[in-house]
C-alpha cells in the first residue's frame, strides 16, 4: 500500500505536533488525522473547510471587479472543460474502467482534473466505488436515503472520513507511481489554474483593453465562481439523482434519471441508468437521452486518444425499452 494517505497510526503515541499535522494534510497523509484521534469520523474537517469557504466568499468579489464578455465565457469554459474532466475521466475511466487510454493520456487527464477541486482521482475514484458497493445504505459515504440532504450534498466532503484515500478498492490503480504521486499534491494544480486566470486577464487587458476586463476580474469570474458552480452542480448527482427523477431499471438504490441534472453535468444525470449498468461508457442509454460526456469520449476516440468504449449490453436495453 502506498505510504501516503495512510490508515491511522497504531501506535498514538505518535501524536503530530500542529505544524506536522498541517504538512500531513498537504500531502493528504493519514498520519494528519492522529493530531486529534478521538474526534468523530464525521466531525468537519477544519482545513478542508476553510478553502471550501473561501472560494465561496470569492464570488462576493463580483460586486467590485465587475462583468464583461470575457470573463462569462471564461467562467462557462472552465466549467464544461472541468465537468467534462470529472464526468468522463474521474467517474467513468478511473472509477468504472469504462473503456481504455495510454498511459501519458490519462495522467494529463488526472492532473487537469485536480483544477476541478474535487481532490485528486484516486480519492475520488476510492470513494465512487464505495458509494456504488453499498449504496443508499448506511456505509454509503454520501445518501440522501440516510443521511440530510445537505450531508449528502456536500458536507460528507468535509468530514474528517472522508480524507482518506480508500486504498482497498482501487488496488487496480495503485500500479500507477504517477497518480499515486500525484495524490500527495492534488491541490497544486488548483492553485495554478487561480494563477493562470489571473495571468489570462491580466494579459487580455493589455492586448485587447476595449474587452473591459482585467486580471482580478478574470480570477473571481473564471476561479471562483466557476468553481463554486462546478462544486454544486457535481454534487447534485449524490443529493438530487437519488431523490428525484423517473426509475426506469429496479435497481437495489433509489437511483434516478433527470433530464435537468443530465443537462447539468453532461450526461451524469442519467443516474438510474448508471447504477443498472456502471461499466458503460454512456449513461444516457438511448439516442432521445442526451450524454454530452459520452459524445465527447467518441470524439476523443476519433482522434485516437481513448478506445474500447464499453458499451451497454442489449439485453438491458431490450429491458428498459419494454418499460418505457
Amino acid at each position: 500500500m502506498p505510504r501516503i494517505v495512510t490508515e491511522r497510526n497504531s501506535d498514538l503515541s505518535e501524536i503530530p505536533t500542529r505544524w506536522q499535522a498541517f504538512i500531513f494534510w498537504l500531502l493528504n497523509d493519514g498520519r494528519y488525522l492522529d493530531r486529534k484521534p478521538g474526534r468523530s469520523p464525521r466531525a468537519l474537517d477544519p482545513w478542508r473547510l476553510i478553502p471550501f469557504i473561501a472560494i465561496h466568499l470569492g464570488c462576493l468579489a463580483v460586486i467590485w471587479v465587475g462583468v464583461s464578455w470575457f470573463a462569462v465565457a471564461l467562467a462557462v469554459s472552465l466549467y464544461l472543460i472541468r465537468m467534462f474532466l470529472i464526468t468522463a475521466f474521474y467517474h467513468r475511466f478511473f472509477a468504472h474502467r469504462a473503456f481504455e487510454s495510454s498511459r501519458v493520456f490519462r495522467f494529463i487527464v488526472a492532473l487537469l482534473g485536480c483544477t476541478a477541486g474535487q481532490r485528486g482521482p484516486l480519492w475520488w475514484a476510492s470513494h465512487h466505488r464505495q458509494h456504488h458497493i453499498h449504496s443508499d445504505t448506511d456505509l454509503d459515504p454520501h445518501s440522501p436515503q440516510k443521511d440530510s440532504f445537505w450531508f449528502s450534498h456536500v458536507i460528507w466532503f468535509l468530514t474528517r472520513d472522508a480524507f482518506s484515500v480508500r486504498w482497498g478498492h482501487i488496488k487496480d490503480l495503485q500500479k500507477f507511481k504517477e497518480l499515486v504521486w500525484l495524490e500527495r499534491f492534488d491541490w497544486l494544480p488548483l492553485v495554478g489554474l487561480a494563477a493562470f486566470c489571473f495571468w489570462l486577464g491580466d494579459f487580455t487587458a493589455k492586448v485587447q483593453p476595449t474587452w473591459n476586463t482585467s486580471g482580478l476580474q478574470a480570477l473571481v469570474w473564471g476561479f471562483f465562481v466557476s468553481t463554486t458552480f462546478l462544486y454544486h452542480a457535481t454534487y447534485t448527482i449524490n443529493s438530487l439523482a437519488h431523490r428525484y427523477g423517473q426509475r426506469r431499471f429496479e435497481t437495489p438504490d433509489h437511483s434516478r434519471n433527470n433530464f435537468f441534472l443530465a443537462l447539468l453535468t453532461l450526461g451524469e444525470g442519467w443516474h438510474n441508468n448508471h447504477h443498472r449498468y456502471p461499466g458503460a461508457a454512456r449513461q444516457g442509454f438511448y439516442w432521445w437521452e442526451l450524454d454530452l460526456s459520452y459524445l465527447g469520449l467518441r470524439v476523443l476516440r476519433r482522434l485516437g486518444l481513448v478506445w474500447n468504449l464499453r458499451q451497454v449490453p442489449s439485453k438491458i436495453l431490450e429491458a428498459g425499452r419494454a418499460r418505457h
